[in-house]
């Protein structure tokens, strides 16, 4: 997420300095054919490519606005799981009570430490599970690996071992990174713990089944975020999107040779610095719906998991009365993870 006030024109252009290049080209060539060669065929009307052109803005005004809704759910949804976590850790300090006198404060203390620790566990494992590669997402295209060297992904730099080491029992961290979707299997073991807590009387039928419909809740936003990761932006609304972009701006620079002729002398020159003007805005708005497609991958302007899930970490070792709190991260040249 970029945390500044907005991105600067510079950012911009540098992001989209391979498209300025090679636009650049698509306008100088026909603008040289024409006039230096005197090949006035090449112009055509204005009036076709301005119909394109109308086609082109209908559809990118219609994918920016899907992708910004699959962003603004996205955010929605783990918004959702920092209030059910601060949730759980009021549940784990409230229900799980010592009501027989058969278990010591410190154990007690213990059992709670467990449930509150395994549950950053399970946002550690879902985080790094929505970090993965799939095919269809952008971080790999060659303008987007280049602006990452203004950020770091923290899950791409570390690995889930060893984030969950300090979180987990060993019989349990092998357990869970033995499966393929670690975040389901890290709430089953809650759920089994707190079937022995009843047991053991120390979590009340009642408050069982409120702290069980709470993993329930989890499960129901573990398999929303699942659902915007697995399923992509459809990509025949994607192709259509980019087939009529670069179809314009091949076109644009036909168009406005006979345009500028009209302005006699060398105003023909003028086709290609407005040429790659009006080409780059569509192909920047084009671009700007493609980095939003999907809010999980880890660009710039997708959810920040990473810092949202500290912060609900800080929340629960604070309600555990922890003496080390981790920091809360911090945006790295207006970039938050």
């Amino acid at each position: 997420m970029h945390a500044g006030r907005k991105y600067s024109l510079s950012e911009f252009i540098v992001w989209t300095r391979r498209d300025i290049y090679w636009l650049i080209g698509l306008a100088a060539i026909p603008t040289v054919l024409y006039q230096v060669l005197g090949w006035k065929w090449l112009a055509i009307p204005w009036v076709p490519i301005a119909m394109i052109g109308t086609a082109a803005a209908f559809i990118v005004g219609f994918k920016n606005n899907a992708t910004y809704g699959r962003l603004w759910e996205a955010r929605q949804i783990y918004g959702g799981i920092v209030n059910l976590s601060r949730t759980w850790g009021i549940m784990v300090k409230d229900f799980v009570r010592n009501t027989n006198g058969s278990t010591s404060p410190q154990d007690l203390q213990s059992i709670h430490q467990q449930l509150i620790l395994r549950h950053i566990a399970w946002l550690t494992a879902l985080r790094f599970q929505l970090r993965e590669e799939r095919t269809w997402e952008n971080t790999h295209q060659i303008y987007n690996e280049e602006y990452q060297r203004f950020y770091k992904i923290p899950e791409k730099e570390s690995s889930l071992a060893e984030e969950l080491k300090p979180l987990l029992w060993v019989q349990e961290s092998e357990y869970v990174l033995s499966k393929k979707n670690r975040a389901v299997h890290l709430i089953s073991l809650q759920s089994k713990q707190l079937g022995e807590l009843v047991d053991e009387g120390l979590l009340t039928d009642l408050r069982h089944v409120e702290m069980a419909q709470m993993l329930k809740d989890l499960y129901d936003q573990q398999g929303k975020c699942e659902r915007i990761k697995n399923f992509p932006y459809p990509r025949q609304f994607a192709s259509i999107n980019l087939f009529f972009i670069r179809l314009f701006v091949m076109l644009v620079p036909f168009g406005l040779l006979q345009e500028f002729a009209k302005l006699g002398g060398h105003f023909v020159w003028l086709t290609i610095p407005f040429s790659v003007l009006v080409s780059w805005v569509f192909n920047s708005m084009e671009r700007v719906g493609e980095s939003t497609e999907n809010p999980f991958e880890g660009g710039p302007n997708d959810v920040p998991i990473t810092s949202m899930s500290r912060g609900i970490e800080i929340d629960l070792r604070e309600m555990l009365d922890q003496p080390e709190i981790p920091s809360a991260l911090q945006p790295v040249n207006n970039i938050l993870m």
